[in-house]
Order: C-alpha cells, then structure tokens, then sequence
C-alpha cells in the first residue's frame, strides 16, 4: 500500500486527477471504477480542465460507478446518475454509452445486481479503481457489518452513514435507507486502486484502513490485502497515521 500525503484538499485532487489522466493516456480505452461524494469533486473539476486543455480525451473511456441509491430517481439532484452527469459527464467527451451507474430504480434488483457485474466483466474489469472512504470505513456502501456481499447488491445503510449523508438533503427523513452497492469482491479485483480522503474526520478510518486488522467490521482495510493500492490524503486525513 503506496501512501502520499498532500498539504491540502486542493493539492489532493491535483494528484488523484494526474494519476487518472495517466491511466487514460496510457491506455485511451480504460475502464474506470469512479466514485461520487464531496471528496472526489475536486479530482472531476481538475480532470475537466486537464480536458479542456486537451490533455487527457475520454472517447474510448468506459466507466462503472460504485453505486446508487436505491428507489431515488435518476433526475433526482440526490441520485449518484444526476452527481455524475453534472459533475463530471457532461463536461468531458465521454459517449454516454460507455457510462454505466447501478439502476437503482430497477423492478428486479437482483436480476439488475447480476447484470451490472456481468457489464463490468465483459468490459474485462476495472483498470483504475477510484474510491472514496467514509467515516466508519465503508467504501462504496460497503457498511461496517458482520458479513460484506462479495458482489453488487443491494445494503442497508447505517444510522451513520444516513445522518452524515442527511447533509446534502432537506431532512434526514429524505435520505434513503437503502442503495445498490458493487461488492467487495468487484472492488478487489480491480487492476489498481486509489483511495482519496480529506479532513480530520477521515483520520480513524485511514488509521484503521492502513494499521488495523482486515476485519469485516472497518471494510477499507480489506486493501491491505490488494497488491496495488495507492492512499492519496491530505494532512488532516493522515494526521493519526
């Protein structure tokens, strides 16, 4: 597990951006494990500007995101498929047939869990994998819990996870209580990962993900067992390392 330590948010991103970028011109039809959330925003509007420049092209680019919430629909400003299109996808020369997001809207969720992993390995897996962390440890909605699917599926979300995420809507009430999720399985197969985390609130999960014991009970710290990770922190997410 390669470590890197940024003085701050903005520094982070820079160097979450470069190494996607890296990826995509070194292989043009990459795919991509991409994930949403506040931490990431920054990595998307320097890759957009990398774009812009025309330094980085995403026309071969094929991308899986981590998840969805579950029963929210897709032009719901909450939902991970409005995140990613106004965030990312609209900005940047990516065919809209080569993004993928769990549907969590699906009639049959199971039968949408199966399809969404054989998506991912028919495309022949996940290149780069970018994930963010949450202040339990989970990764995707992989929740602290005595079991973790292995595969895409739909989870509970914490009280936790729920209240942290009540910020980005009018009321706790409003936040689902469910999401689809890809497994902890995919996410391990992926070719190589980067995790980003910022702030002094991310600071016992980066400390448990990198020092603690593999336990089903912190679900970052199941990459210690992958052989190409790379942390990319700023100061405060690193402080207790």
């Amino acid at each position: 597990m390669r470590i890197i330590v940024e003085e701050d948010y903005e520094s982070m991103s820079k160097r979450a951006a470069l190494f996607v970028a890296s990826q995509v011109i070194l292989k043009p039809d990459s795919v991509l494990g991409l994930a949403t959330g506040s931490t990431p925003l920054g990595m998307y509007k320097e890759l957009i500007e990398m774009y812009q420049r025309s330094e980085v092209d995403f026309s071969e680019v094929i991308t899986f995101n981590l998840d969805e919430y579950y029963q929210l629909p897709h032009d719901d400003a909450q939902s991970y498929h409005y995140f990613m299109k106004e965030n990312f996808f609209k900005h940047i020369n990516i065919k809209e047939y080569n993004t993928h997001l769990p549907d969590g809207m699906a009639a049959d969720i199971e039968e949408e869990c199966r399809k969404y992993e054989r998506a991912i390995e028919s495309s022949g897996g996940i290149d780069l994998q970018v994930l963010g962390i949450g202040e339990n440890g989970h990764i995707g909605f992989n929740e602290p819990a005595e079991k973790l699917n292995v595969y895409t599926g739909l989870v509970n979300l914490t009280e936790e996870t729920i209240k942290v995420n009540s910020r980005f809507f009018s009321s706790v009430e409003e936040v689902p209580t469910k999401a689809v999720t890809v497994g902890m399985g995919t996410i391990l197969k992926a070719k190589r990962i980067i995790l980003l985390a910022s702030g002094e609130k991310k600071a016992e999960a980066i400390r448990d993900t990198v020092n603690g014991h593999v336990t089903t009970q912190v679900p970052s710290s199941f990459l210690q067992l992958h052989p190409d990770v790379t942390l990319i922190l700023d100061k405060a997410a690193a402080s207790l390392l």
